[in-house]
């Protein structure tokens, strides 16, 4: 493997974390001996009438339909009618307008937090992007309150989420470079480095040192992540849109998307506080105050070999999930991938540290994680 492929696999991954389908056990590890945080200091910020978990906590659709992809393509007429039937059975209304306008103003500056990391062949699809927007536009929203972001803008470029794709609406990332590659300006500054908000840090008491070539995917080193000016200051709303895939045993959905796409300096952060991380950073109010809808794009994922792109493990779900608490979306989330797993034989039960991270979150009060209490509606199309 060449170093720039090591390099780019790293950061997408995270230093320190192992590429492998198996998850070391250190990243769910209940260790007290783990790095201290600031959570108790995103905690400390009023909540709002926007919090996660939003409108309707605990409360998930789940909607199935066969024909979502055909030819294995993925039909777009029919995940618009899987998007707007989840909507109105979650907020019970009977038209789509009144079930948006529940979240959305007229003034709101709307971010669609997409994932691009694993590449075209399992990133967000460019089907259910269009499909959300559309349905947003259809209820009166102006495209120029709508961006798509992601933490890396080149990787959404590479999986052909381009402004050709999708004309008028802004397309942005925190970590950015030029035209020719390279992720400095003219004075050696990183693109990066203005697109961070330093009034805005998850602190977490472990470092590393990155290289030339790793520094870019990071922005900065030290004990703090930068939140992303993309959360912090240019929207007002966010619609969480992951893919549906496995982390090893583990899952990388709502809370993952967002945690690690809106901070800098991550590569530190996965090996001892990975689940922490995921449950920490949605938390601190640029995410927690901001996030109103979480929609799962589960037609096409992956039930192994994830984060990263394996297609002998990729797999049509034919499904998308909707709900405002991402932790119980999660949660439903895990268990589809879960009953692939076992059915595929990669493994043969649950494991309680894969769960970690949503019991977390639910302690951080972003959402509910026992699936006894959560109420999960089906739909069949």
């Amino acid at each position: 493997m060449k170093r720039r492929d090591f390099v780019k696999i790293s950061a997408v991954c995270g230093l320190g974390f192992s590429i492998s389908p198996v998850i070391s056990k250190s990243v769910f590890s209940m260790d007290d001996t783990k790095p201290k945080t600031n959570i108790n200091e995103a905690l400390k910020h009023p909540r709002t009438e926007t919090s996660l978990p939003g409108k309707y906590p605990g409360k998930v659709i789940r909607i199935y339909n066969k024909d979502s992809v055909q030819e294995d393509k993925i039909n777009e007429d029919a995940v618009y009618k899987m998007v707007a039937a989840g909507m109105l059975a979650l907020t019970g209304k009977a038209d789509l307008k009144d079930a948006y306008r529940q979240f959305f103003s007229d003034e709101d500056r709307i971010g669609l937090k997409v994932n691009p990391v694993a590449g075209p062949t399992l990133s967000t699809s460019l089907e259910i992007i269009r499909v959300i927007i559309r349905q947003l536009k259809e209820t009166g929203i102006r495209e120029e309150n709508l961006l798509i972001w992601d933490r890396r803008e080149f990787e959404m470029l590479e999986c052909y989420i381009t402004p050709e794709n999708f004309p008028g609406i802004k397309i942005i990332g925190t970590e950015q470079k030029d035209s020719a590659g390279s992720f400095y300006d003219k004075d050696g500054n990183l693109y990066g480095d203005k697109m961070i908000d330093r009034e805005w840090y998850y602190w977490a008491d472990t470092e590393e040192k990155y290289d030339a070539e790793t520094l870019p995917y990071m922005v900065n080193e030290g004990k703090n992540s930068y939140f992303s000016r993309i959360v912090t200051q240019m929207v007002d709303k966010i619609i969480n849109i992951p893919i549906l895939k496995n982390a090893g045993s583990s899952v990388t959905l709502c809370l993952k998307n967002l945690a690690y796409g809106s901070v800098s300096n991550t590569g530190r952060l996965h090996k001892q506080l990975w689940a922490e991380t995921c449950a920490d950073v949605p938390a601190f109010p640029p995410l927690r105050d901001k996030v109103v809808l979480n929609i799962v794009d589960g037609i096409k994922g992956c039930f192994n070999g994830g984060p990263s792109a394996n297609p002998q493990f990729f797999c049509n779900y034919n499904t998308v999930l909707i709900g405002t608490d991402p932790v119980a979306v999660d949660r439903i989330g895990y268990d589809i991938v879960l009953k692939k797993r076992i059915e595929k034989k990669v493994q043969q039960s649950d494991n309680p540290r894969g769960r970690l991270f949503m019991e977390l979150a639910s302690k951080n009060g972003l959402g509910i994680s026992d699936i006894d209490k959560i109420d999960l509606k089906t739909m069949l199309l």
